[in-house]
């Protein structure tokens, strides 16, 4: 091979591992949320609450997106939007892990783990499972908090970021 001609940029063994960290703590958070939707639905299938002072538990599936936005919309139409979102997502936060902040990796975590539960959940047709209710805000589960969450650290991590110096 000449000099003039260029390798292939193959990932590090470093950025294949970052990558791999990030996506399976991305399914761990994921898998961790489903695991306490299927748990709501069990013990509080028939209308129960479960009061606990400031905040209530009480089942409730939400066909639409954050805030009940889009509930008129067909199931297909929310599904196909979410997961064209989520794949993008997915190949952008794995296409800069290697550059991001520790912080910031961490924040995509969280963003994809929740947004893969709550597009999880989604599929069965019936809407995410939401269950903690304050009567001040609306009634949201513990993807949510992973995604709001994730999106501050995310923008924190970028933010606390050092700056690359540019010579003049």
């Amino acid at each position: 091979m000449s000099a003039t001609t260029s390798m292939p940029k193959t990932p590090t063994r470093s950025a294949r591992r970052i990558r791999t960290v990030l996506l399976v703590s991305a399914v761990l958070i994921a898998a961790t949320d489903l695991a306490i939707k299927a748990l709501v639905e069990a013990l509080l299938f028939r209308g129960n609450v479960v009061d606990l002072g400031l905040m209530n538990i009480r089942l409730l599936y939400n066909s639409g997106v954050a805030f009940s936005l889009g509930t008129n919309l067909p199931a297909g139409v929310l599904i196909a939007g979410t997961g064209l979102i989520i794949i993008g997502l997915i190949w952008y936060t794995v296409s800069v892990a290697p550059t991001m902040t520790a912080l910031s990796r961490a924040g995509a975590a969280l963003l994809l783990g929740g947004a893969l539960g709550n597009f999880i959940d989604r599929l069965d047709g019936r809407g995410v499972v939401d269950y903690l209710h304050t009567g001040w805000f609306p009634t949201f589960n513990l993807a949510d908090v992973f995604i709001t969450a994730g999106v501050a650290l995310f923008i924190l991590g970028t933010l606390l970021s050092p700056r690359t110096q540019t010579r003049r």
